[in-house]
C-alpha cells in the first residue's frame, strides 16, 4: 500500500466504538481497521469504476457493429 502518515479525523463516537470492537476482534489497531475500510472502500470504487468502462465499451462495439452491418449490406446488397 505504500508509505504512511498520520491523519487527525473526528467521527462520530458510535463508529470510534465500533473501530474499537473490530480492532479488539482481530486484534490490530484502530488505524489498521480503518486503513482496511478505506482499502475496501477504494477497491470497491475501482470495480465499479471498471464496470461502467466496460458498460461504455460494450455499447460502442454495438454501435460499430450495427455501422459495419449497415456498410456490408451497402457493398454487398445480396446479403439482404
Amino acid at each position: 500500500m505504500g508509505r504512511t502518515a498520520k491523519l487527525t479525523i473526528s467521527l462520530p463516537r458510535e463508529l470510534i466504538s465500533f473501530a474499537d470492537e473490530i480492532a479488539r476482534e482481530k486484534k490490530i489497531s484502530r488505524s489498521k481497521v480503518l486503513s482496511s475500510c478505506l482499502q475496501e472502500l477504494a477497491e470497491r470504487h475501482k470495480v465499479a469504476e471498471m464496470a461502467e468502462g466496460y458498460k461504455a465499451i460494450a455499447k460502442e462495439q454495438k454501435h460499430l457493429a450495427a455501422m459495419a452491418s449497415e456498410i456490408e449490406h451497402e457493398v454487398i446488397p445480396e446479403w439482404r
